[in-house]
């Protein structure tokens, strides 16, 4: 494994019984950066996950986290990562310093410096006010920086966190993500964060596209979205359909339909309102032109929207007709 590298992962492949969830994923996280995995439900993010964190063994292939093999030096790995789970771990019925205290005793700290630990971190994130309170009486947002307290107890090298923002409300979410990018610039730490939220993963230094189980793409949210062909049109219109096979006839450019939506990737995309509207004006109910997001990336390297895999069948398309 390369020393710039905190994760390697070559050619893990998984399967449950008959169904692939992973298929042949190699990629690489440099040390100190954040990556965001950023897939649909189902894609295999969460399978990744627990492979990197040594819950499951791949079928085929292997990875390396901190240098370790996950297979042949587990403990190791553990003792490298700090974990957050997408559903909490945290005991309603204890207080926060309660509950640090005990996750320290798993990794075998006592005493003073476990106390002095637990301390730094509830104060790090906000919540040395409210050391001595119960869970329970937290919000979802105290709860996920509690998580992270938790996970960073140890000081571990590298944070694998698992859809940590599910459930959080935005300001909760960009609260979360402000605590990573500080933890990253004053420890250099790596994390690797599964989401399916895009504003999320567009906060990560990269982003690597997982769908059905394979990776599609994999580089910053910048170079990602400079892939996209200049800008995107989106065009409200009764008649999707008829009005892509117009559009080709009339400008020979190929457009497609997301949601219901006509939709053209096209350098200076602004400057063709004015033709569209000439040419089909009565048919267009709204146009709008924006720069490309990594929703546009995603459908473009999968052909389907993120949490939407549905195509417009035959039976549909003629009834559009």
């Amino acid at each position: 494994m390369p020393p710039e590298s905190a994760i390697e992962i070559a050619s893990v492949s998984h399967s449950y019984g008959d169904r692939r969830a992973l298929d042949k994923v190699s990629m690489q996280v440099p040390s100190g950066r954040i990556c965001g995995l950023l897939g649909p439900n189902g894609g295999g993010k969460t399978t990744l996950f627990k492979i990197l964190t040594t819950l499951i063994a791949p079928t085929s292939g292997t990875a390396y986290v901190g240098g370790c093999h996950i297979v042949e030096r587990q403990r190791e790995v553990r003792r490298k990562i700090g974990v957050v789970f997408q559903t909490s771990s945290l005991d309603r019925h204890l207080t926060a310093t309660e509950n640090l205290i005990h996750q320290g005793h798993l990794y075998g700290l006592r005493g003073k410096e476990l106390q002095r630990r637990a301390a730094l971190l509830l104060e790090l994130f906000g919540l040395g006010d409210r050391s001595h309170d119960r869970v329970a009486i937290f919000s979802g947002g105290m709860q996920r920086r509690l998580e992270l307290a938790k996970a960073l107890l140890h000081q571990p090298e590298i944070l694998i966190l698992d859809e940590p923002s599910t459930g959080l409300d935005p300001a909760a979410r960009r609260t979360l993500m402000d605590h990573l990018h500080e933890l990253r610039e004053e420890s250099g730490i790596t994390t690797l964060i599964t989401t399916h939220l895009m504003e999320e993963a567009d906060r990560c230094d990269l982003v690597a596209i997982l769908d059905n189980g394979r990776l599609v793409g994999m580089d910053s949210p910048t170079a990602l979205k400079r892939t996209i062909g200049g800008e995107v049109l989106t065009i409200s219109t009764a008649n999707p359909i008829k009005l892509v096979e117009q559009i080709k006839d009339r400008f020979e450019i190929t457009a497609s339909i997301v949601d219901g939506q006509v939709r053209i990737e096209r350098e200076q995309g602004h400057a063709m309102v004015g033709d569209i509207m000439d040419a089909f004006g009565e048919k267009i109910e709204s146009i709008t032109v924006g720069k490309p997001t990594l929703e546009d990336v995603f459908f473009s390297l999968t052909g389907h929207q993120l949490g939407n895999k549905s195509t417009v069948g035959l039976a549909q398309a003629e009834t559009m007709r």
